[in-house]
């Protein structure tokens, strides 16, 4: 027989045992999962408020208290929960990924746990290089105390103890502070993030003789009247978020186990500004960014809540993305939806107020929401031709309700428009032009329509008849000015009289400058493609008021190349007027005006007094 055997005869290995390297593990925790090392506080009062559940699950009358007491770059954490016994150290603290929570006879409790990843006293190792804990089981009263003691390095003891080193059930952790993370044991450190992290916890917990917890919470807590409730509330935001808020909001979801307020910021927001919201699970602080909390439109409130529903994240600084986060999302955006139709219905001076700094974030609500959009259009604020008002009051006043796509397309009609009785809105700002087509979908019966440069020219008086023949050579020479520039001129009679000329275009009008201007920049393959999109799109027009006295007497002009030059100068001061981008060849006329309007009047000063060159002024 062969003395190589096959590998399909070989015998089977046993298994092997991963190798853990805690000092890798230790830093990928420090470096990847969590944000700061902060959280080995939160871990430490984690377990010990566990631990304390699990004793009172069958004990109901067992104490429940927690005690913090930093000194000598070390930490001390006493609790007096359910406690450990030899066996469960072994299981339970020496295995990396295992909970307490998971042992048996504690799954009927285990919702009621902060911890959910069994990641525990692992943690702390992220500021200790040692952890002693000593423990007495409250399940085993008369076995003796244990004491776990692990080094950074991966080693660990255990042995048992005399009774009187822990006379009473429950754990005492000890740490000993590693190089250069003294800091974040010292006391005051210790009591800030234990205030940060616990204020909410239901049991009572110290660092030293200062209290943790102050409960009830600002939002469950009765008040002498609604006044008061709102002026604590306030200083609680401030004391919080660091600012005054214009008002609050009850969050108060029982079926989703969700209660807490959301806070109004005074100053405006950018909505694409993820709001960071204060998340506490079961009394723990999860998060202090909870972006996913509220929906996108509400990014003009701050919340702060707990909830005993939500899901954390592995590293328990964020909530896990699933339907029980969607469907407190749309509650909870239910109820901020609320408090504003409450406030138009009942307290329109709070809902100006507020309206004023934030009418971005109801707008982009009510694009989605009719109901919204039929409750907030007495309120919401428009820019139009009559001022600021209202969609509501602007479509009593104008049986047709125009409005303009862009803010330049505006400010060219606005003057013109209200001169002669035409109401535009301006729908160029975020979310106003959806806003206005959606009006008839809530308020039967309006009309709504896009304001465009035809419109516009319709509701211009015509010239007199008996002048037309007077003023075609001026007009003749006016269009063959501006025609290379896909402009055509039209002259009107118009209020008000100080606007000599107005600039009108639409979208197509600018998209067909567009390509002529692609075209004149292409190479010969790229201008035939281009010319053969040209179609009969609209062109531009520039208005020229004929009740203006300077448009009079320009037009009383007998010299073609100076009434040219006079054109191009009307029709820069228009583009400039209506605040619209100047392409590289309105640019170029604008100076080739200037210089020629400068030559000109110099030409003229010349001519009634000082010789010029022609005339042998050398």
């Amino acid at each position: 027989m062969d003395s190589q055997t096959s590998p399909s005869s070989q015998a089977p290995q046993p298994p092997h045992t991963f190798q853990v390297d805690l000092r890798g593990l230790v830093d990928l925790l420090s470096h990847h999962l969590y944000s700061s090392p902060k959280v080995y506080l939160r871990e430490l009062l984690q377990n010990a408020v566990d631990a304390i559940t699990a004793r009172r699950a069958e004990e109901p009358d067992a104490p429940a208290r927690v005690r913090l007491f930093a000194a000598d770059g070390g930490l001390r954490v006493e609790d007096s929960g359910i406690g450990l016994t030899e066996a469960d150290v072994h299981a339970l603290l020496a295995t990396i990924g295992r909970s307490s929570k998971r042992a048996e006879g504690l799954q009927d409790v285990r919702s009621d746990f902060l911890g959910q990843f069994g990641i525990g006293l692992l943690a702390c190792f992220v500021v200790a290089e040692r952890i002693r804990v000593v423990s007495r089981s409250a399940r085993t009263p008369h076995a003796p105390p244990v004491e776990w003691t692990a080094r950074d390095d991966g080693s660990y003891t255990v042995r048992t103890l005399p009774h009187e080193e822990r006379p009473e059930p429950g754990t005492t952790v000890h740490l000993v502070a590693r190089a250069g993370a003294g800091e974040w044991l010292a006391e005051p450190r210790v009591l800030a993030l234990a205030r940060d992290f616990g204020s909410l916890l239901p049991y009572d917990v110290r660092v030293g003789e200062e209290a943790v917890t102050d409960l009830p919470a600002p939002w469950d807590r009765s008040y002498p009247s609604p006044a008061d409730r709102r002026v604590a509330l306030a200083r609680h935001c401030h004391e919080l978020f660091g600012f005054t808020p214009l008002d609050s909001v009850e969050l108060d979801l029982p079926v989703a186990g969700v209660r807490g307020v959301a806070y109004v910021l005074p100053s405006a927001v950018s909505p694409a500004q993820r709001a960071g919201h204060r998340v506490h699970l079961k009394g723990m602080l999860l998060t202090e960014r909870g972006e996913q909390l509220l929906p996108d439109w509400a990014f003009f409130v701050r919340c702060v809540l707990d909830t005993d529903s939500l899901r954390p994240t592995a590293s328990r600084e964020s909530l896990y993305e699933d339907e029980t986060l969607a469907a407190v999302r749309e509650a909870l955006g239910e109820r901020i939806r609320s408090w504003l139709t409450a406030l138009a219905a009942g307290d329109p001076q709070r809902l100006a107020a507020f309206l004023e700094v934030h009418h971005l974030g109801v707008k982009s609500l009510a694009r989605h929401d009719a109901e919204m959009l039929r409750t907030m259009l007495p309120w919401l604020p428009f820019e139009t031709t009559d001022g600021r008002l209202s969609l509501e009051e602007f479509a009593q006043r104008h049986p047709v309700v125009h409005f303009t796509r862009t803010v330049e397309e505006f400010r060219q009609v606005a003057p013109i428009a209200s001169a002669q009785g035409i109401g535009v809105v301006n729908g160029g700002y975020t979310y106003d032009g959806e806003l206005v087509e959606a009006l008839p979908s809530v308020r039967p019966g309006t009309v709504v329509a896009e304001l465009d440069a035809d419109t516009v020219t319709a509701h211009l008086d015509t010239v007199a008849a008996a002048d037309e023949p007077a003023l075609s050579g001026f007009l003749a020479a006016a269009r063959a000015k501006l025609d290379p520039l896909g402009c055509d001129v039209v002259l009107r009679a118009f209020h008000p009289l100080s606007v000599p000329a107005l600039h009108l275009d639409d979208r197509g009008a600018r998209h067909e400058q567009a390509r002529a201007q692609a075209e004149s920049q292409a190479d010969d393959l790229w201008a035939g493609i281009l010319g053969s999109l040209r179609g009969s799109a609209p062109r531009a027009r520039l208005v020229l008021n004929h009740l203006n006295p300077l448009i009079r007497r320009i037009s009383s002009l007998n010299d073609p190349e100076l009434i040219g030059t006079a054109t191009e100068s009307l029709y820069g001061q228009a583009l400039l007027m209506a605040q619209r981008p100047l392409r590289p060849a309105d640019s170029a006329l604008l100076n080739r005006a200037f210089m020629g309007l400068l030559e000109w009047a110099t030409h003229g000063e010349s001519a009634s007094g000082e010789p010029t060159e022609e005339q042998g002024g050398h």
